[in-house]
């Protein structure tokens, strides 16, 4: 049974509905449907708490991306200290085509990309989104509560909000005491994805990614593409150029 409750963001902790693993690990998760193409940014603020309890805030910025056939793009930055304004170096951009069925992942600093086959047909829905259809087919959990809290707009688009929750007990919980873990899903019905995405758990802190500057247009054919000058993983780099000598 796929769990309510795995959060498809940062955590990269991906449920087995069919395409999941297309995007382990990639941050927001884009379902590859056709026919709804748009470009945007998501934007990841993270508390991680210290054994103290005092949070290290951290935040970065992708860039994201789908075709009208259903392809999809998602670049990550690495993440930066809250109060920092240097420009973060992109270390990962995640192409995958549900024609074909492959993933690719390119990797900017070393120049290299790696394919790899996915064996199961592209998930068309937010696997763990319960704000959306497929979540709310789920069964019920006597663990969890659900709250079906409004709509509203996230980058000019109409999303529904759910809020769940999870009180896990003291013995269960690692800290000795109850603890309440909170996640929340801001859905858009006519895109068919999660827009925001938020999970807070008093043991590691909280993350927030959230879709930004949304343009509902084709992008670019070429951010679907492997770049020239990258090179497959097991091939060798070509030999330096040496300057003749004098």
């Amino acid at each position: 049974m796929v769990s309510r409750l795995v959060l498809v963001a940062f955590f990269a902790i991906f449920t087995t509905a069919p395409g999941a693993r297309a995007q382990a690990g990639q941050g927001m998760f884009l379902t590859p449907v056709p026919d709804a193409p748009f470009v945007g940014q998501v934007s990841t603020q993270r508390a991680i708490l210290r054994p103290n309890g005092t949070p290290i805030m951290l935040h970065r910025t992708g860039m994201i991306a789908r075709d009208a056939d259903g392809r999809i793009r998602n670049q990550m930055t690495a993440f930066m200290p809250q109060n920092s304004t240097a420009t973060a170096p992109v270390v990962v951009m995640h192409l995958y085509d549900p024609q074909n069925r492959l993933s690719t992942r390119l990797y900017p600093i070393s120049r290299r990309f790696r394919i790899l086959p996915i064996r199961h047909p592209p998930a068309t829905d937010a696997p763990a989104g319960c704000a959306s259809p497929a979540g709310s087919r789920l069964p019920p959990s006597p663990y969890t509560n659900e709250q079906d809290l409004r709509t509203r707009t996230i980058a000019g688009q109409e999303v529904h909000d759910v809020r769940e929750t999870q009180k896990i007990p003291a013995a269960a919980s690692g800290t000795g005491k109850e603890i309440v873990v909170t996640d929340e899903y801001w859905y858009s019905y006519d895109l068919n994805m999660n827009l925001s995405v938020t999970r807070t758990d008093p043991r590691t802190g909280s993350v927030t990614m959230t879709v930004t500057q949304l343009t509902r247009t084709d992008p670019d054919p070429s951010l679907f593409t492997i770049r020239a000058g990258y090179m497959p993983f097991g091939v060798p780099s070509p030999p330096a150029h040496k300057a003749a000598s004098n």
